[in-house]
């Protein structure tokens, strides 16, 4: 197929602005790993851009050390898988049912659903109903509460209803009962609706910490990103008690490491599991993409 001029011209603007918009969302991630590998009396002095100035592991050092890191990325890792494969079963049923226009009071069960997206008890009523459940102080309390999130659930829902209804009732012709359905025709079929609603359920899951720091006490249930959140708060308040604010000298006597590189050392291990969790999971949102784009 011959390509006229114009097309051409065309073609080359929108590589343009998609390189362009590639570079401004790239350029962030780059830099904070920069300033992360840079020394961090170094760093004060700014400038820092796609190449740390001197190669320093210092910050890195620094957050590696703190006793029971390892053990804090055990629980994170833990609290994720499990809440990430329980709250997409429990996510998958409820969408299911939700999805079946013939569910007695489902207009109802719905409204209610949407409700609690604009209103909630707010932080005081949550506290209060964790500690009545026996939750505090528990890996439960990772997992419970957040069973079901209700964008996920309509997301889902809707990705169900679009599902061909042919599919279902010739199952059900069969003699498959609901749950036959739901395993055997629906789910292998919903591998992109899946995906996502995981990555989701996943990313909250690892980048969680606020549930640690109310919910818990002590070391046994200390999450990573907890951890993380302490070793910047110590930083900060020993920035607030260096002599009239001194980061260099703070610096020196932190192993050549700031509150600022620190900062962008946790930024990273925190990102990295993620970034490489979603090529493996790329496949399956570009089919979501394709779903519903073909029509007889």
């Amino acid at each position: 197929m011959i390509i006229g001029r114009g097309e051409k011209i065309f073609l080359w603007v929108i590589y343009i602005v998609v390189t362009i918009f590639s570079l401004t969302i790239l350029y962030p991630f780059i830099n904070i790993i920069a300033i992360s590998l840079n020394d961090g009396v170094d760093a004060l002095r700014g400038g820092i851009y796609l190449w740390p100035r001197r190669f320093s592991l210092a910050a890195y050092e620094q957050v590696f050390s703190r006793r029971g890191l390892l053990n804090a990325a055990g629980m994170s890792i833990a609290r994720t898988m499990v809440g990430t494969i329980a709250g997409l079963a429990f996510t998958a049923v409820l969408a299911y049912l939700l999805s079946k226009r013939d569910l007695v009071f489902r207009r109802g069960i719905i409204f209610l659903f949407v409700f609690t997206m604009y209103f909630s008890g707010g932080m005081i009523p949550d506290f209060i109903l964790i500690r009545q459940l026996g939750l505090m102080n528990s890996f439960g309390v990772y997992i419970i509460p957040a069973l079901l999130g209700v964008w996920n659930v309509m997301i889902m829902r809707q990705f169900f209803e679009e599902l061909p209804q042919s599919l279902k009732d010739s199952a059900r012709v069969d003699g498959a009962n609901e749950l036959t359905v739901l395993l055997r025709i629906v789910l292998p079929i919903s591998k992109p609706v899946l995906a996502t609603i995981a990555l989701f359920i996943a990313v909250w899951q690892w980048n969680a910490w606020y549930d640690t720091f109310i919910y818990t006490s002590g070391a046994r249930l200390s999450t990573l990103q907890n951890e993380l959140v302490r070793i910047l708060t110590e930083q900060q308040a020993l920035v607030m008690a260096a002599p009239g604010g001194d980061m260099r000298d703070l610096a020196e006597r932190a192993q050549r490491a700031t509150p600022q590189t620190i900062q962008m050392a946790t930024i990273v291990i925190t990102t990295i599991p993620i970034v490489l969790i979603y090529p493996f999971l790329q496949k399956y949102f570009v089919k979501g993409i394709m779903v519903g784009a073909v029509k007889e």
